[in-house]
Formats: C-alpha cells, sequence, structure tokens
C-alpha cells in the first residue's frame, strides 16, 4: 500500500428516502436526537464534489459513505469514487444505526481505506486550493492543539466531553504527557491559542480540547489502536440508534492522535457557520471565497429551511457553476 495516499471520507444521507424513513421510524421510540435538522437534505452536495475536484484534484480516493440510498446525479462509475454502505464496514449487531458518531467510529473497518484519510461530513465545502500538506505534514495529520474548556454547552454535549475525557484521562498522565509533546503542545501556528494552552498546563488532568468543526486528518491504525484499548466503551455506544448522551464519537480518535505526538501542528482551515434567519455574513464568504474550508451546520431547526437553502445553493452555484466528472 502506498503511504503517500491520501482519501477523503464523507458521510451523506438522504433524510426523504422513504425506505429509509420507514425504517427510522421502526425506532422512534427508543431515545436520542432524532430531530429532523439531523437528516434534512440540502440539495448541495454536487458543490462538494465540484470544490474537491477543483482545489483537491490530487485526492486519492473518494469513500461515499451511505444508508444505501444516492443522488441520482452522481456519476457512480467516477474511478476516485468508492460507494459504500453502511452494512459493507459497521457490525451487524450496531445495524441499522441513524448515529453519525456510530459511523464514524467504525470508518477503519472500510476495505481498502488509505491509512491517512480526511473526514468530511455533507456540510463542508472547499472554496480555495488545498495541498496534501494542508492535511498531512511528515506523514502525520494535521491539527491544533488548543486546551480549554467551554462553559454553557448543551448536556448531550457536555456529556460527551465528559465520555471523551474519562478514556483519555486513563490512558494519559497529564504532567508527564506534556512534557512528552511540549514541542507540540506550544507552536507559532496556534497564535493566541498558545495562551490558552499555558493557563492549563498545571491543571492536573486535561479539560477539553477546542475543535474546528471542519475537516479532521487521521491515521487509520489511531481508530484500531483507541478500539483495541477500549473496546467495551465504544462497543456499548455502538448501540446507540440516534445520537445520546452515552455517545462516543470520533473526536476521541482525534484526542488520543493529540495526546500521542502523532500529529503536525498546523492552523485553521475555515470558518464555522450555523445557518440563522439572517446569513448574510455566510453567503458573502461563499460568493467572496474567503477560506478554504466552510462548515455550513443545520444547528438550528427553527430557520426557514426553504428559504435558507435557496439563499446558500443560489451563492454556491455562482462559485461552482460547472459541473464536476463526479455528476451525470
Amino acid at each position: 500500500m502506498d503511504n503517500k495516499k491520501i482519501d477523503f471520507v464523507i458521510l451523506w444521507v438522504d433524510g426523504n428516502d422513504e425506505a429509509w424513513l420507514k425504517e427510522k421510524n421502526k425506532y422512534l421510540n427508543v431515545k436520542g436526537d432524532s430531530g429532523k435538522n439531523r437528516f434534512r437534505d440540502w440539495d448541495n452536495l454536487q458543490y462538494i464534489f465540484r470544490g474537491i475536484e477543483k482545489h483537491a484534484n490530487w485526492v486519492n480516493k473518494i469513500f461515499f459513505i451511505t444508508w444505501g440510498h444516492l443522488p441520482s446525479w452522481l456519476n457512480i462509475n467516477n474511478p476516485k469514487l468508492r460507494i459504500v454502505k453502511h452494512e459493507e464496514f459497521i457490525p451487524k449487531e450496531y445495524l441499522p444505526t441513524f448515529n453519525s458518531n456510530v459511523i464514524e467510529l467504525n470508518l477503519h473497518r472500510i476495505k481498502d481505506l488509505s491509512e491517512r484519510f480526511v473526514l468530511f461530513n455533507d456540510d463542508l465545502f472547499i472554496l480555495k486550493d488545498l495541498k496534501k500538506e494542508d492535511f498531512f505534514k511528515k506523514d502525520l495529520p494535521t491539527d491544533i492543539y488548543y486546551a480549554y474548556k467551554k462553559k454553557n454547552c448543551s448536556k448531550r454535549h457536555e456529556t460527551l466531553r465528559n465520555n471523551y475525557l474519562k478514556i483519555i484521562n486513563k490512558h494519559f498522565n497529564k504532567n508527564e504527557n506534556d512534557k512528552r509533546i511540549i514541542s507540540k503542545i506550544f507552536n507559532y501556528n496556534y497564535g493566541f491559542k498558545n495562551f490558552n494552552s499555558l493557563i492549563h498546563l498545571k491543571d492536573k488532568e486535561y479539560s477539553d480540547f477546542y475543535g474546528t468543526h471542519l475537516t479532521q486528518s487521521y491515521l487509520k491504525s489511531s481508530f484500531s489502536q483507541v478500539w483495541e484499548k477500549e473496546y467495551e466503551m465504544l462497543d456499548k455506544s455502538c448501540y446507540n440508534k440516534f445520537r445520546a448522551e452515552s455517545d462516543i464519537g470520533q473526536g476521541i480518535i482525534r484526542y488520543w492522535q493529540l495526546l500521542s505526538g502523532k500529529f503536525s501542528p498546523f492552523k485553521s482551515l475555515g470558518k464555522y457557520f450555523i445557518v440563522k434567519s439572517d446569513n448574510t455574513k455566510l453567503l458573502n464568504t461563499i460568493i467572496k471565497q474567503k477560506y478554504k474550508i466552510i462548515c455550513v451546520n443545520d444547528a438550528d431547526a427553527s430557520i426557514d429551511f426553504e428559504k435558507s437553502k435557496k439563499e446558500i445553493n443560489t451563492a454556491l452555484k455562482s462559485v461552482f457553476s460547472e459541473k464536476s466528472k463526479f455528476e451525470k
């Protein structure tokens, strides 16, 4: 296997698929986050592929993860595209699942996925040219070590964070580990974020790490290692049909890479946006292509969905007007 290969992994769900809805509705009595904004389709996946072809055409393969449905416009014969259904890599005892945390925790089981891969979600758009070095340097994932503890977060996020920290603090003695990776804790790429890590340097245990909510670079072997160390906890989490407080997400793999020193210090590639009633700033960012990558997150179920969808897709189309080879 060529260790220099970098694959992209994209998760997607068609929330309007009747067969999928029928399957999902069988489990509505199961506790968890099954909100409609978790699954509704923005009909702009094609712009993700256009952005990849235009700005990251060096990618080896794109692994497109799906329950089984596919966009009608997708060219499944593109040699760079691999369609992967949940049943092909997720252990059958966890299926069916409507929980992205479960899907992501099992990505290392995908056949032929390269050791080095970048995880996308279907709300991430590439607006500027990207290099391999934006994701991997010296064969290690690029990342930002930024220690902090977020206040006033939701109960679910608070519980998820505590689930991660329970594992991390069990396996990493903070005082000893900080000395080992000190050259990666503080780096010029982080800018003012270095001061926040300095504040937490004397903490007895790890409290949390900031995430950009953008793409995430991973070593497949990191997933295998965490599963080996914490099989029972990850296994239990994977039985959650929908997002739940007892979840363990792919963030635990990122934390493990950070504290193992298996990363190259880097800077953020973009900006995270939550779709709101007024999306002027977001639309301006897309049209002017201000960042390499942006996240357009559907976190507010109360927005005027059709209005926001039309505005955002019009902006994306103005930037990516030509079809890619991933389209029929």
